[in-house]
């Protein structure tokens, strides 16, 4: 590891240990590269994290926090004062802000809401009020949005003067509002800059590309792959301007969703896991779903008992069992990520099993044959018997269609049942086709035993 990282991990220790002061403290910060800080900061343990927070400015510790798992900097404010928490949740952008509070319990949430002003307090109880995976639990409140009577010096003059007011978001674009904040249309900043100073914003503004609240991800997804903006305004019913959803945050979005998706679907949930987390709660959260494990390849193993005699006539059967299990379990998981992003993005609901087991079929289909040919043509070539080599490759085939099918399918069904799909589908596709691999290879082995001996 490099040094300088250690190093810098150990000066901060340093200089928590010692009190420094917190201008001392903020040069020492400044003097660490931001992704060796980061570093640093992940490698001390939660109580040192805390007290870094405590030790610092609101607005650096929110600078801090930007780049921390939201559960991570939740599980950190749980432990902290109210009134602390609540000041560097100031700090922090409308919709980060709220992204932390969803992380909390209800009481602990309430307890920092106490300590923010009445303003904030209404619109972070609208926002946390959208689910996570559409337009409105995305969008920030931090946008620039004049009247469409201003003109284009009162604009330019406003934003030069309140550079601060706009700290959260890099201005690309002037939204242009009537007096009841209905959207009348964007600008961009070129387009001020070229315009007549004199001219009414309202009179040049440009028509714009709006979403709704309930836009799903998918949606989203789509419409900047349609269109190059850097960000969409959302709007209600009445064409109201409610907040902005920026692009970056749509990506954001996707990728922790899928990064919380391959944690559960290895085995690793209540949320993101650090190592800078207590040693005891990590371990809990991977034994609840390994001790089930145990028991779900107890049953698939108990398949292979009961053809103990067709297997200790033909031995060979057994270097075939794994392959074929795990072959086709990689098949099936392949349909779980598909079925998973189609969640996630909306593409697919739970009603949509039909049409899902279809369009898997046709996949399972060709690639079983394909797959089933090629490990059947190796166990003729390896033993000399075509008979062997039929019955792995009949195995696989099938197989392979049933695991796709499991694995395209089961995702809807159990979010159809309120249980987590990407904790779930795992174990159960990994029991099933182990299951059923074993089974078909064998029974098909012991229909035709006396031609495989």
């Amino acid at each position: 590891m490099p040094e300088n990282k250690i190093d810098a991990r150990d000066q901060l220790r340093s200089a928590l240990e010692g009190g420094v002061p917190t201008g001392e403290l903020d040069t020492l910060l400044d003097s660490i590269d931001s992704a060796e800080l980061l570093h640093a900061m992940f490698r001390l343990d939660p109580d040192e994290q805390r007290q870094l927070l405590s030790s610092v400015s609101a607005e650096r510790a929110a600078n801090l926090v930007e780049d921390l798992p939201d559960t991570h900097t939740a599980e950190l404010m749980e432990e902290m004062t109210a009134r602390e928490s609540a000041t560097i949740l100031e700090e922090l952008s409308s919709d980060h802000r709220v992204d932390i509070l969803a992380e909390l319990d209800s009481k602990d949430a309430e307890a920092i809401l106490e300590h923010l002003d009445d303003e904030d307090v209404q619109e972070i109880r609208e926002l946390i009020a959208y689910p996570p995976d559409v337009a409105g639990g995305l969008m920030m409140t931090e946008f620039a949005a004049y009247r469409q009577i201003r003109t284009v010096r009162e604009v330019v003059d406003d934003l030069t003067g309140h550079e601060g007011d706009y700290e959260f978001l890099t201005v690309h674009y002037i939204y242009v509002v009537n007096r009841h904040r209905v959207l009348v249309g964007v600008l961009r900043l070129r387009d001020l800059v070229f315009a007549d100073p004199d001219a009414k914003i309202g009179t040049i503004a440009r028509p714009a590309k709006t979403v709704s609240p309930g836009t799903s991800l998918l949606e989203l997804d789509q419409f900047f792959a349609d269109y190059d903006i850097a960000a969409v305004p959302v709007v209600n019913d009445n064409n109201q301007l409610l907040g902005i959803v920026r692009r970056r945050s749509l990506l954001e979005a996707l990728a922790e969703k899928a990064e919380s998706d391959s944690l559960k679907v290895a085995g690793i949930v209540g949320g993101d896991e650090l190592r800078s987390m207590p040693v005891w709660d990590r371990a809990k959260r991977r034994l609840s779903w390994l001790s089930v494990n145990i028991g779900l390849n107890i049953v698939a193993a108990s398949v292979i008992a009961i053809y103990e005699d067709t297997l200790s006539a033909v031995i060979a059967l057994a270097v075939f069992l794994p392959i074929v299990s795990d072959m086709s379990g990689c098949s099936g998981n392949q349909a779980v990520a598909v079925s998973m992003r189609e969640l996630t993005l909306g593409a697919a609901e739970p009603k949509d099993v039909a049409r899902v087991w279809s369009k898997e079929v046709s996949v399972g289909v060709i690639n079983g044959l394909a797959l089933g040919l090629l490990l059947g043509l190796a166990a003729w070539a390896w033993k000399g018997n075509p008979v062997l080599g039929l019955v792995v490759g009949a195995a696989l085939a099938l197989n392979t269609v049933l695991a796709v099918s499991i694995g395209g399918t089961v995702p809807l069904i159990l979010k159809r049942l309120n249980i987590d799909p990407a904790v779930a589908s795992g174990p159960l596709l990994t029991t099933i086709t182990d299951m059923c691999g074993f089974f078909l290879v064998l029974s098909l082995a012991s229909l035709v035993l006396p031609r495989l001996l």
